[in-house]
């Protein structure tokens, strides 16, 4: 599938999208919500798809939503509800996409190679992994235009950074470097920017060689325990996910690999 505002490419079982409107700091319009969403469910369909990256082209990763755009919106629909609440809401918009990216049963790794701010940086928030340019900057923007956080932002940022700093961020609105991102647990590591997604594509390739049946239940085991407030109640769900591996050629590939000292060849079987 073509698309106007991003670039997709996949690289061996690494599935790359680029956020291609860096005249406007990639803030997303409809056309970009509606490809993102698309590209996300694409990579879920691709069984070839292990990993998946996105990052922005340019010295942004998304300033979030355009302003022109909503100002078009809003002239539009001025008997309407809020403009943000039809940005959001309804297929191919941001929140589905926040949605496919916690609910794929694949890694998603962030590579914020400059400004995130708004639905941008919630939009990095919702990825598994953030790995940052030296030279990105955070800004948690909403209250400044008179909106709270959206996108997931107040689910994702405080299980991040903590209630406090979540709190900060939000109600100063202050932007942060990398090096601050990186100290109260926003992101996952800083790379030099002409290093980013080498280091971005490196983990990817790394991630894919393992399991990707173990992947996703492990990804959705991590998420499912950070809500669960009994330990209990979450070894009775490792130990059922357990015994659905047990069943799977992974599984048996794995053992295999590990008694003949070989690398694992996974099939997601």
């Amino acid at each position: 599938m073509a698309y106007e505002t991003v670039i997709y490419e996949k690289e061996g079982n690494v599935a790359i999208m680029t956020l291609n409107r860096p005249e406007v700091k990639n803030a997303f319009d409809r056309t970009m919500m509606t490809e993102m969403d698309a590209v996300v469910t694409e990579v879920a369909r691709d069984v070839d798809a292990r990993a998946l990256i996105i990052t922005g082209a340019g010295k942004a990763f998304c300033t979030g939503a355009d302003i022109a755009y909503l100002m078009s919106v809003g002239a539009e629909h001025t008997l309407h509800q809020t403009t943000m609440e039809e940005m959001i809401r309804g297929d191919g918009n941001v929140l589905t996409t926040v949605l496919k990216i916690r609910n794929l049963p694949k890694p998603v790794i962030a590579a914020v190679n400059g400004v995130a701010a708004g639905g941008g940086l919630a939009l990095a928030l919702a990825c598994d992994i953030r790995l940052a340019s030296d030279t990105a900057r955070f800004n948690m923007i909403f209250t400044k235009r008179g909106v709270i956080p959206e996108s997931g932002s107040t689910y994702t940022l405080p299980r991040l950074v903590g209630t406090a700093r979540a709190l900060e961020l939000v109600f100063t609105a202050d932007t942060i470097n990398a090096a601050e991102a990186d100290r109260i647990g926003m992101v996952n590591r800083v790379c030099p920017a002409d290093q980013l997604m080498t280091a971005a594509k490196e983990m990817a390739a790394k991630i894919a060689q393992n399991s990707p049946i173990a992947l996703g239940f492990a990804k959705a085991a991590i998420y499912k325990g950070i809500a669960e407030t009994d330990i209990a109640a979450q070894m009775d769900y490792e130990a059922y996910v357990e015994n659905v591996l047990f069943g799977t050629e992974d599984f048996q590939e794995g053992i295999k690999s590990f008694m003949e000292g070989r690398p694992p060849q996974f099939k997601g079987k």
